[in-house]
């Protein structure tokens, strides 16, 4: 398939996973307005493709993302003063982040993070939204944002959804930095790794799993369970009754119901 053109992203198509490496090692792979554009034409290009059944999610050069990039937010300040008064670009870049960081959180596919050296802010964000978070043991956890007097606007929904109320209070207005372990402690990642070859043997793992799983089945049990709590429960429960219906009848219910019968893999497998 043709992937969009990237000048801040690495992207590379092995078996059924897109493999997207953020990279700007320059900044610890800082997000920057164009980065962010990018991420959302990648994630656009692929949400109707079942062939690509994983997203694998990583950084350059050692770190996972720093955040937002500094240099982004001076040229949106510079432009302040050549905008007429109903612009604001501060707005406009903080807001573009949130549409990227919800569409990643509905992407059909399995979102997997693979998290090492700096995860703060947005990037901490990011990891928020992943469906399987594997970190390295020496990764650095944190939200910053308010000891830079700014707030972390568009992530805090995900993070208190990730990890709840209580701690990402703690969290947001300490400005704590954590590591692996203890991200895993929060329920931030499911794995923790102290190598990178630990970290490799592990998202290969993750992979395989994926691939036993039946695509569209996947891409409807994410879209149940992000359902939840955001609609009325009977809601919930009769569109879920629909969509298992459809499942149970369709191509990969039966495919799936007769493999099992007949002692063998289904074919998506």
């Amino acid at each position: 398939m043709n992937l969009p053109t990237s000048e801040t992203l690495i992207l590379e198509l092995i078996d059924h996973a897109l493999h997207i490496t953020i990279n700007r090692p320059k900044v610890r792979n800082a997000m920057s307005l164009q980065m962010v554009h990018e991420l959302m034409s990648v994630f656009e290009s692929i949400k109707d493709n079942r062939t690509i059944r994983a997203v694998v999610i990583r950084g350059a050069d050692g770190h996972f993302c720093a955040g937002g990039d500094i240099k982004d937010m001076s040229n949106a300040r510079a432009a302040v003063s050549k905008a007429d008064e109903s612009s604001d670009p501060f707005f406009t870049l903080n807001r573009e982040f949130g549409r990227m960081i919800n569409q990643v959180n509905h992407a059909p596919q399995v979102v997997i993070a693979v998290l090492e050296g700096a995860v703060l802010g947005g990037g901490f964000g990011l990891a928020c939204v992943s469906d399987v978070a594997i970190a390295a043991e020496s990764a650095k956890f944190g939200l910053p944002e308010t000891g830079l007097g700014i707030i972390p606007a568009q992530i805090a929904p995900f993070v208190v959804t990730r990890i709840g109320l209580t701690q990402a209070r703690r969290l947001a207005l300490l400005g704590a930095r954590f590591g692996g372990v203890e991200a895993e402690r929060l329920g931030i990642v499911h794995y923790v790794c102290s190598s990178e070859e630990s970290i490799n043997q592990q998202l290969e793992e993750v992979l395989s799993q994926v691939k036993r799983c039946a695509p569209e089945a996947n891409a409807i049990t994410k879209e149940l369970i992000l359902s939840v709590g955001n609609n009325e429960l009977e809601s919930v429960l009769d569109n879920a009754a629909q969509s298992f219906s459809e499942c149970v009848k369709g191509n990969e219910g039966q495919e799936g119901m007769m493999a099992f019968m007949q002692k063998r893999q289904p074919n998506w497998a």
